[in-house]
């Protein structure tokens, strides 16, 4: 693949939403119905979000953190209990278990993908177990077949942490629809966005009503609509719920993306098949998984540093793309290495040593749908110069 010179020295980001006119268009036209919370378009966006998933139920919230939440405490998760997840997510995944009172029972991940390893928890289940907390790594999903087996046999509910996994499937399968509750998040750099959002999806209709109900302070049902036509003032807490109920403003955004969303994810596509490209030339890099049953929803491109080809390690080629206008993360520092997971829990950095491997050499790579030829070509010349000047 030869790669056009290019001239451009403004930065390139890490990651950017992909807002077009119509979104604007859309919002502008909420904001000036007078109905901005919740209302008529999130309950349009939680039908048309569940059809594109194949959900029987879908509920609309504030964040993935919420949806994970609301998953956790309408399979009656409480104090005492304990859930698995793997180390190698983001915060919230083990926060929610903490917030009602149990254990995460964290636990290591696949060196190939990132993903939950199926046998560590089987290693890791006790008596108290309740729920695993599969997480679909960058967008791609874990290895749910194997996983839902052993969940059965042990009788464990399935919440998967599908924050980056739409829109993906699993031979075949859509996410969302192979878990007891799948947890999306429509944050801004997400293959749609509703700039901060959620969805849990279900096919239980008790779930999702309790999860409804929940995500909007306990009230009785469809006390959302008491100030439309026709609406009724009275209500009932039934429950102490919390505030994770998603705006109109949202929602109206979501729509626009949802009707974009397999456009978005082509150009995330083409860039990662670009990358793959140009990266698999270089004894230095490791590429991320590609799985033929897995249908990938590119939400992270995670470069591997192969240990001992350059002469520097990940921390500095990150700092190197930096002076050189590239924008770089990690994903993700290990939960175990935190210092609330060790002091609260007792973890030491080599309790998971693939989780900690991986942490130590991967580099997330900009991978957004606006992103220019002239942008891909340059991220593509500095990391590759980087590679054979530093060899």
């Amino acid at each position: 693949m030869k790669i056009a010179p290019t001239t451009s020295t403004s930065p390139i980001r890490f990651a950017l939403p992909d807002i077009g006119e119509a979104e604007i268009a859309a919002v502008v036209e909420v904001l000036r119905s007078g109905w901005i919370t919740t209302g008529p378009k999130t309950k349009e966006f939680e039908d048309a979000f569940g059809r594109a998933v194949g959900a029987s139920h879908t509920v609309m919230v504030s964040s993935c953190t919420a949806a994970l939440h609301l998953a956790l405490e309408a399979l009656g998760v409480r104090a005492g209990d304990e859930v698995i997840l793997p180390t190698m997510t983001f915060a919230s995944t083990a926060a929610v278990v903490v917030h009602l009172g149990a254990t995460p029972v964290l636990v290591d991940v696949r060196a190939s993908d990132h993903t939950i390893d199926p046998s560590a928890i089987e290693a890791a289940w006790t008596p108290r177990t309740r729920v695993v907390i599969p997480v679909h790594f960058g967008g791609l999903p874990c290895d749910m077949d194997e996983i839902l087996s052993i969940a059965r046999a042990r009788d464990l509910r399935v919440v998967d942490d599908a924050a980056h996994c739409f829109p993906a499937k699993y031979r075949g399968r859509s996410v969302g629809t192979l878990a007891d509750i799948s947890c999306f998040s429509f944050y801004a750099i997400k293959t749609i966005t509703t700039g901060e959002g959620g969805a849990a999806v279900t096919a239980n209709e008790e779930w999702a009503a309790r999860m409804r109900k929940m995500s909007l302070h306990g009230l009785s049902g469809a006390a959302w609509k008491r100030y439309l036509d026709g609406g009724r003032w009275y209500y009932e807490i039934e429950d102490p719920g919390y505030k994770y109920n998603m705006t109109d403003i949202q929602s109206a955004l979501g729509l626009v993306q949802l009707q974009r969303a397999h456009e978005l994810l082509d150009r995330r596509r083409h860039i990662a098949e670009l990358y793959d490209a140009a990266f698999r030339k270089y004894e230095a890099f490791e590429l991320p998984a590609r799985l033929s049953d897995r249908d990938h929803a590119h939400h992270l491109y995670v470069l591997k540093l192969r240990p001992g080809v350059l002469r520097f390690g990940r921390d500095e080629f990150i700092a190197e793309l930096a002076r050189a206008g590239v924008g770089a993360s990690v994903h993700f520092i290990p939960l175990h290495l935190h210092p609330y997971y060790r002091g609260r829990f007792g973890y030491e950095p080599d309790d998971f040593p693939t989780a900690l491997q991986l942490y130590e050499r991967s580099i997330s790579l900009p991978i957004y749908s606006r992103m220019t030829g002239e942008e891909i070509d340059r991220v593509i010349e500095v990391v590759t110069g980087l590679a054979q000047s530093r060899a």
